[in-house]
């Protein structure tokens, strides 16, 4: 039972190991994590839901984090259906590999996410006939040289469509840039978007800045995917302030030590060495505690999170590298107004409530009335004079 120090007191009289794995395993639910678990969800429950959804943000900002937490939350909702239905696999979740080539390998790709989806089920298996695809005697997959990327294609689409997930999670998705060209880029999503169309499942991209753009690539990408950026916390935003404090004080309030240390205090220091990203914090924090327990520390000090932290050069490539990012989205939400010039509409407008739009909608006519378009004040409207009136009458 946890005391109101954050964890079990009767850690303090356990060996290192399991005082470090116990904060290892620490998740913090803060505000940027749960807005984008939230985003993602909402996107996958549409009546519709997009093939493509690209969760994009600075690397150490806890995407790998994010995606466990989906990871779990779809298999936790989908066990009523497995107890009547147990060949369904209710997430697929892989890591898109580095290619040693500098191409992304598709054959890879394939191979890898037969294997995540056949490995937890292994009593309701189904056989996949392809050329080079055999299985071992305790029945996994194992592919072979001689597996032909379209055959092991094909093997994928069957298995999604039997297994039915609710979505495959592709993590460090920013490995799909890796190619020799432009159209080749747009192959990768193409391909995507036809892989996700044609099983019915969809694919879910997280990955750094590195993927803005995709989507953009046709018009086509654009209107079938969702883009949702998990961001750092901002300095300059007295809200973000306070949620980056607050991570702190669940941090030092987690940490198996006998005193605990004031992160709270230091909160300047901890976001310029964090970037505002509660990834690279976190794994600041694993370091200083690792090396505070090592040393019998009865705390985690100052000098202890300096020694820990990265090299500043390290931090000033991150902090450029999520500004870039940051400007390029602004850029891209600030598009609206060339929207309206290549539709030919007038600048933006705010949008009014309907009680107001039929307001003014009533009193447009009245006001053509009174004053014609492009007439002047006091001139009368050009028309036809009667002819003759007013002569018999001797007017």
């Amino acid at each position: 039972m946890a005391t109101v120090d954050g964890f079990p007191r009767a850690l303090l009289t356990q060996p290192t190991a399991a005082r470090l794995a116990y904060f290892l395993g620490k998740v913090v639910a803060h505000p940027r994590l749960t807005d984008a678990h939230q985003a993602v969800l909402t996107a996958l429950r549409q009546p519709t839901p997009p093939p493509l959804i690209l969760v994009v943000g600075p690397t150490g900002v806890g995407k790998t984090t994010l995606r466990h937490g989906i990871e779990r939350q779809l298999i936790a909702e989908a066990l009523p259906d497995l107890a009547t239905d147990p060949g369904r696999i209710p997430v697929v979740a892989l890591e898109a590999i580095a290619p040693e080539s500098g191409q992304f390998q598709w054959k890879d790709f394939y191979t890898r996410a037969l294997l995540a989806l056949d490995e937890p089920l292994l009593a309701h298996k189904i056989d996949v006939p392809v050329r080079g695809l055999r299985r071992s005697r305790d029945g996994t997959i194992v592919s072979e040289r001689v597996s032909a990327a379209p055959e092991l294609r094909r093997a994928l689409e069957q298995c999604l469509r039997q297994r039915r997930p609710t979505a495959v999670l592709l993590d460090e998705a920013q490995h799909l840039r890796k190619t020799a060209s432009a159209r080749r880029l747009l192959d990768h999503m193409d391909l995507l978007k036809s892989l996700a169309s044609l099983t019915g499942v969809t694919h879910v991209l997280i990955g750094t800045y590195d993927l803005l753009g995709l989507v953009n690539l046709s018009a086509q990408l654009s209107r079938r995917s969702v883009e949702i950026h998990f961001g750092r916390y901002r300095a300059d935003l007295a809200e973000d302030v306070r949620a980056f404090q607050s991570v702190l004080l669940t941090f030092q309030r987690c940490l198996p030590l006998a005193t605990e240390p004031d992160l709270v205090g230091r909160w300047e220091f901890l976001y310029e060495q964090s970037v505002g990203c509660v990834g690279v914090l976190k794994h600041w924090l694993d370091r200083a505690l690792a090396a505070a327990l090592a040393a019998g520390a009865a705390t985690v000090t100052a000098r202890c999170l300096q020694e820990q932290a990265m090299p500043a050069r390290k931090l000033l490539r991150l902090a450029r590298e999520m500004t870039e990012g940051e400007e390029a989205l602004a850029v891209a939400e600030r598009s609206g107004a060339e929207l309206r010039r290549v539709l030919g509409l007038a600048p933006d407008r705010p949008l009014r409530d309907d009680a107001t739009a039929v307001a003014g909608a009533e009193a447009a006519p009245e006001r053509a009335r009174t004053r014609p378009a492009g007439g002047r004040a006091a001139q009368r409207r050009p028309e036809r004079d009667p002819v003759g009136v007013g002569v018999a009458d001797g007017r």
